[in-house]
């Protein structure tokens, strides 16, 4: 296909921006200062949107990220139809028990639409761009959550879509991307290796690559899950906020949004700590934290979490930094305990959580009981998918329980030998052996 073309039509004025030398580029599938290298990233005009921008019009809004279409890098003609985003927050009066926590809420993207993920964001947001800069073919280098979600909305869209994983991706994962007919290309090597093979094949196809040449807009969609925090807090921050990290764009993201609600008087303005959150077997940014750093050690992944197996992550150096400038944290947890973080948001709060959100339950517990956050601070944990995706990380788990008979003296024989306290039974002596 011939070159993609560039475009300055929208609600909000916005451009390209270089982090590093301040160079902008206007609208265009870049992702990358041409002069620095640097990354570039979306610079909004928010003075066209003061005062018209409020509380009651973004409560008129559809129940979406979309009612926040105004802060989105999206041309004026974008017209969104699919119900992304505005997921709940919930009081986790349980976990916090367990935790030591008073004031502990969820933000649960485990059930976002349409493929449980908060990549779904992120992709409404990529896509509508690649539609505006005339891509037919997209793809992306993926965990799994980015290659569902870009499966399923260019499927939506009517757009051809090449999906390229690492090898060893979870079987639920791959199936949820193939469903929606997309091409999936399994690589030989980690996240990173893909990435990079991505940015050439971008490259040489001319295809809009959703975290490669449209990553400025990519990324501005995790902003979404900051507004919708704020909004559903009743127009007010938190005092800390704990995310997931893998190429450390969302937890960049949240903080963004929070900055452009105080800038249009939407919220008060207060310090807000960002804790991140990596599992041990792939955490370069928490690495990078512990030491004061904000350079990056690549490192090669090595854990069941591989929606954060990314061992050179893009946005790393500036998500170190911002954690460091907030007062914030960065922990790591093993394999282990990421699967009992897991099973605890489960049985407490009755969220099923990828290995992801293990982690991020599982660093929350430990940044609790080392004192870094406070019991009584209002803290949000952002879980970012559905445990649905990766049963594997639980085989063996729980044992397969023997069938009983549909007899009640079966069942009740069984449920005295096994619960005997479930529902009020008592345990009986001559029960103990089984025996009825």
């Amino acid at each position: 296909m011939s070159s993609p073309g560039t475009y300055q039509c929208s609600t909000t004025s916005y451009e390209l921006r270089c982090n590093e030398c301040g160079k902008t580029y206007g609208n265009r599938p870049l992702s990358a200062c041409p002069d620095c290298l640097a990354p570039l990233e979306v610079q909004y005009d928010l003075d066209s949107v003061r005062g018209r921008l409020t509380r009651e019009s973004i409560a008129r809004g559809p129940a979406s990220m979309w009612r926040y279409q105004d802060l989105l890098p999206v041309i004026r003609a974008f017209q969104p139809d699919l119900p992304v985003g505005f997921t709940p927050l919930v009081r986790a009066r349980n976990l916090g028990r367990r935790l030591g926590s008073n004031n502990l809420y969820l933000k649960n993207d485990a059930v976002c639409s349409p493929t449980l993920s908060f990549k779904d964001r992120v992709v409404s947001v990529a896509l509508a761009n690649a539609q505006a800069f005339g891509f037919t073919t997209v793809g992306c280098s993926s965990t799994g959550n980015l290659a569902n979600a870009t499966a399923a909305q260019a499927a939506r869209l009517g757009l051809k879509a090449c999906i390229l994983v690492p090898s060893d991706l979870e079987a639920a994962k791959v199936l949820n991307t193939q469903v929606y007919g997309a091409r999936l290309v399994r690589i030989a090597g980690n996240y990173d290796h893909v990435n990079r093979l991505c940015t050439l094949i971008a490259d040489e196809y001319r295809w809009g690559f959703v975290n490669v040449n449209l990553r400025p807009y990519y990324a501005e969609g995790s902003k979404t899950v900051g507004y919708e925090i704020a909004e559903q807090l009743g127009w007010r921050l938190p005092d800390n906020v704990v995310c997931p990290m893998a190429g450390g764009s969302l937890i960049r993201k949240i903080r963004k949004a929070f900055q452009e609600f105080v800038a249009l008087g939407l919220v008060e303005d207060k310090p807000v700590r960002f804790f991140g959150a990596q599992a041990t077997g792939c955490s370069p940014i928490a690495h990078a934290v512990k030491n004061g750093w904000d350079l990056i050690e690549p490192q090669r992944p090595q854990t069941i979490a591989r929606s954060l197996a990314i061992g050179n992550p893009a946005d790393g150096p500036a998500a170190a930094r911002m954690i460091q400038e907030t007062g914030g944290w960065a922990e790591d947890v093993s394999d282990v305990e990421l699967v009992s973080g897991i099973q605890e948001l489960a049985e407490d709060e009755g969220i099923f959580t990828e290995t992801a959100g293990g982690v991020t339950t599982a660093v929350t517990a430990r940044l609790l009981s080392q004192g870094r956050i406070g019991r009584d601070e209002l803290t949000v944990v952002c879980i970012t998918g559905n445990g649905l995706k990766t049963t594997d990380a639980l085989h063996g788990r729980f044992a397969e329980e023997y069938a009983v008979r549909p007899k009640l003296s079966d069942f009740d024989q069984y449920i005295r030998s096994v619960e005997p306290e479930l529902f009020g039974i008592q345990a009986e002596p001559a029960l103990a052996g089984g025996a009825h």
